[in-house]
């Protein structure tokens, strides 16, 4: 018996696959399943069963794809309704994978139908519990995502204390809690950067876990300070539940090369949006007017989710070259399935052909500070509120970036605006997409927050 877990940091997100003789169970996979397929024919094992966890909101699972390419058969526990062939286990529904076992446990709360899956080796033995999005370390599933008409916050975080002490709390300590996410996940709050733990250390020290704590104890502090879910995740629950487009189409469509002047013709005629993945400091120094700069390599995906509102929105790429088909499949993971084609050959193709071109002027922290100190300057943070309360330019506004699109309504196109973030990259996406909203005269300031802290520029606090 062999657990691998396969964590990608962009998603904050743990697949999971499991090998025991000649078979393999892949639990909570990612849309692209290419790798799962490869990995399967390295290890001369054949894929059995996909295990989801529950419908989720922050990626589009690559379950479909999978079971249609290797004939697995696709698992969900108990409440699962969906729009393609699955089997929806019951409570306790136990399965046989090479000498182990897997066994349904249906823990609803973060969404009605999460379930935990039970493994135990040849001799019985619990070894490991796959807890999707019931419990993490550090924390547990937040219980807002599957509210309704009748069914509120505080009803899914009673439902979720009940399985919690029902179902997990009662296994035994030396199990290995093995979740869907990790830290920078925006399916919770609090978690860890650890990607596994004991179940008898979380009983220690999950907030969550506490064994003297009452249950209105437990919805009170499990829903207080919950975030505004990112506006996407909708979407996603319902591609994960209904169904999608094959991930070999995504990809066909959106790796196609394109000169020039088939990418401005398209960009004209389609009215696509232009998404700049290049580094934040190289997109400053020269882009296509009105293209968007969110850089591959931060919080893409997360951010793409955030600030793009259709996800059948038509969309081109700018990329690094050789990283076009990274780029259209990062997208796929959180469902935006509609680039159509990348410029060939990257930026550097456009500024030969003689194009128009603009540019962001990035200041660094010092010399910001000298214009502070002499002008009364429009400085905008972009930082989450949690952030500008611990610490912030006195007089800047604050407004985060995945609100900007709502709350620009302060701002004027006929003054300066300073923006800045943490550490450069929130900053860059905020100032290209003022930019493209007519918000002309804009400044990025180098290094953000962090740059700012070591000059003299007057700081004011919260908290």
């Amino acid at each position: 018996m062999k657990i691998e877990q396969i964590y990608t940091g962009c998603l904050a997100q743990g697949a999971y696959f499991i090998t025991s003789g000649n078979e393999a169970a892949v639990i909570d996979p990612l849309r692209e399943v290419a790798p799962y397929i490869e990995k399967a024919k390295k290890l001369n094992v054949s894929i059995k069963y996909v295990f989801e966890t529950h419908f989720h909101a922050d990626f589009v699972s690559g379950h479909i794809d999978l079971a249609e390419k290797t004939g697995a058969k696709i698992v969900y526990g108990p409440k699962a309704n969906t729009g393609f062939e699955a089997h929806i286990a019951e409570d306790g529904e136990i399965f046989k994978l090479g000498e182990i076992t897997i066994k349904v446990l249906h823990t609803p709360g973060h969404t009605m139908e999460s379930s935990c899956y039970l493994l135990s080796d040849h001799t019985g033995k619990e070894i490991a519990i796959f807890s999707g999005d019931t419990l993490f370390i550090g924390d547990v599933g937040r219980p807002d995502l599957a509210q309704n008409g009748d069914v509120t916050q505080d009803d899914l975080a009673g439902i979720l204390f009940d399985s919690l002490r029902s179902k997990i709390m009662i296994l035994p300590d030396d199990i290995i809690v093995y979740p869907a996410h990790g830290a920078g996940s925006a399916c919770g709050k609090s978690m860890s950067k650890e990607t596994s733990d004991s179940l008898g250390n979380q009983k220690k020290f999950n907030y969550a876990l506490r064994a003297d704590m009452t249950k209105d104890e437990f919805i009170k502090e499990v829903t207080a300070g919950l975030t505004e879910p990112p506006q996407y995740f909708p979407e996603n629950v319902k591609m994960n539940r209904d169904g999608y487009e094959s991930i070999d189409d995504v990809l066909e469509r959106g790796d196609q090369a394109l000169s020039a002047n088939a990418f401005e013709s398209k960009a004209n005629l389609l009215g696509a949006l232009i998404l700049d993945t290049r580094k934040p400091e190289d997109f400053a120094k020269g882009f296509i007017p009105n293209s968007i700069n969110i850089g591959i390599d931060g919080g893409f995906a997360p951010w793409v989710g955030a600030l793009i509102p259709d996800l059948k929105q038509n969309i081109l790429l700018i990329t690094e070259p050789g990283r076009e088909e990274e780029v259209v499949t990062r997208l796929a993971r959180v469902g935006y399935d509609f680039a159509i084609g990348y410029l060939d050959g990257g930026f550097e193709a456009w500024k030969k052909t003689g194009k128009e071109i603009d540019s962001i002027i990035s200041l660094p922290a010092k010399d910001f500070a000298e214009r502070y100190s002499e002008v009364d300057i429009k400085v905008v943070d972009v930082r989450k509120a949690d952030e500008f309360e611990s610490g912030h330019v006195e007089g800047a506004e604050n407004i985060p970036l995945d609100s900007i699109n709502d709350n620009m309504s302060s701002l004027s196109k006929n003054e300066t605006l300073y923006v800045h973030c943490a550490g450069g990259y929130r900053s860059m996406i905020a100032a290209s997409i003022l930019k493209a909203r007519g918000f002309d005269d804009v400044i990025n300031i180098e290094g953000g927050f962090g740059e700012i802290q070591k000059t003299e520029v007057p700081l004011g606090r919260l908290v």
